[in-house]
Order: structure tokens, then sequence, then C-alpha cells
């Protein structure tokens, strides 16, 4: 698959995305499909070939080799890769919808105004869009995740396995090719996911609370504003000149005698 053909039609999601948005996909091409694609092919190019059992019974390697790797890691973790990145597609096609739809609108209204002032703005269905393109991405990572340890049964990756299925005459030891770097690997690639997730969740509680914050903010404008059309606002505070200054310097016994002093020589004038 042409990785590169799907990062330049992916880096278009950047200047849509908040900068949580930005780390995960820098997270994903740099963490992930790089290390996928450079190191971690290469280390199960020979998986099948170099996995050897304790006997010469023809097909017994087979059988075991499948029982014990049902899918290959390489293959699972290029459908994740695929899956994850597909979401972003659709803030993409929401965009084009937008622009498409404002250029129609331009066109038949010659007074020069805009349907949508920034087709790109996480407004109104796009930011619905968003905010589901969010939720697949980390739900697709996650059950990826879930599905990995469900098939192998942990994210381990054991020197030998047992195995005593036909047509082997008996219980034999089959021996697993670059087992602790294959180990590693799998560790890495389990930890980006999960960083992955993590920062889709962020990105989530980011884009909540900020909808909230514009919430409650144009909630209070509008009470204010009502407030002032429906009551008849009076000087609250005294005039300026009615104001006493307080010498920072003296003690507050200095100051109440000052103003005692001061209040005496009002009521003699």
């Amino acid at each position: 698959m042409n990785w590169s053909a799907l990062q330049s039609l992916l880096s278009g999601v950047n200047k849509y995305s908040t900068a949580f948005g930005r780390v995960w996909l820098s997270m994903v091409f740099v963490f992930r499909v790089m290390v996928f694609v450079v190191a971690a092919q290469r280390v199960w190019s020979d998986d099948s070939k170099d996995f050897i059992c304790n006997t010469r019974q023809p097909g017994c390697s087979n059988v075991c080799y499948d029982s014990v790797f049902p899918i290959s890691h390489i293959r699972l973790w290029a459908l994740q890769l695929i899956f994850v990145t597909c979401p972003s597609l659709m803030v993409m096609a929401h965009v084009k919808y937008r622009e498409d739809k404002d250029r129609k609108y331009i066109v038949s209204h010659t007074d020069g105004t805009h349907l949508y002032a920034n087709p790109g703005k996480k407004r109104g269905g796009l930011w619905w869009t968003y905010m589901l393109s969010l939720v697949f991405k980390a739900g697709l990572d996650a059950g990826f995740l879930y599905l990995l340890h469900h098939i192998y049964h942990g994210y381990d990756m054991p020197r030998l396995v047992k195995c005593s299925l036909e047509p082997c005459p008996n219980t034999v030891d089959c021996y697993i090719s670059r087992p602790t770097e294959k180990r590693i690997f799998t560790l890495f690639m389990v930890v980006s996911s999960a960083v992955c997730v993590f920062m889709c969740i962020c990105e989530m509680f980011y884009l909540i609370c900020k909808r909230l914050q514009k919430f409650f903010r144009v909630r209070h404008t509008h009470e204010m504003e009502h407030f002032a059309q429906t009551h008849e606002l009076n000087n609250i505070a005294p005039p300026r000149s009615q104001y006493r200054r307080v010498d920072p310097t003296l003690s507050s016994t200095q100051n109440l005698s000052r103003e005692k002093t001061r209040d005496l020589a009002t009521s003699k004038v």
C-alpha cells in the first residue's frame, strides 16, 4: 500500500484540526506508519518460514503456525491503520461540501455575500462531524487493541509454544523466530495506539469544554442585555469627588482619626 499517498491526503485535515488533532496525526504517521513500514514488516517477513517444530510430520508446522498466529500482526496493524485514519476523511468531505455549497451561493447571489464566512470553522454540523470522527478513531483503536489481546491472550511473544493438533504425532515444541524483537515492536505499537486513544479523548474534552464555555458566555450576555432592557439603571457608585483617599503609609487608627478630623472640619463649615 502507498502510505505516502494516504499521508498527503490526510495532511489537509491539519488546518481543520486542533492542537490535539495535529499531535494525533503526527503520532500516527511518525510513530506508527513509519515504524510499521521501515522496521516491523522486516521483522515479521520470515515469520512462517522460521517457525520450526521438533517434528518432521508433514503439515504439522503449518497447522501449529495457524493455531498460534490466526492473523499476522502485520496484517492486523495494516487494517488498524487504514480504519483509524479513514474517519478523518469525513471532516474533509464535510468541508468540501460546505465550500461547494458556498460557491453555488455566491454564483446565485450577486451581492457578494457568502453562505459560510469560514467553511472550515467547527460550528454547526461540522462540529458534530468532527466529534463523530474522534469517537470513531478512539473506538477503532481501542477495538483493535482488544482484538489483539483477545487473539494472542495478551501482548507478550513467547519463545516456545506447545502444539498437539493433528496431524502432529504428539505434543510438539514449536519455536518462534525473533521473539524478543517481536515483543518489543508489539509493545511499541500497543503503547502508541493507547497514546492516540488518549489524544482523541483529550481533544473531545477540549471541544466540549470550549463549546460549553461559549454557550455560557452567550447566555450571560443575553441575560445582561435582557436585564438592561427591563430595568432602569441608576448610578450605583457615588461621584468621584466623594471618594476619600486612604494614606497607605499610615496605620488604620491614624487614618480613622484623620477622617474624624476631616468630618469635624466639614461640619463646622
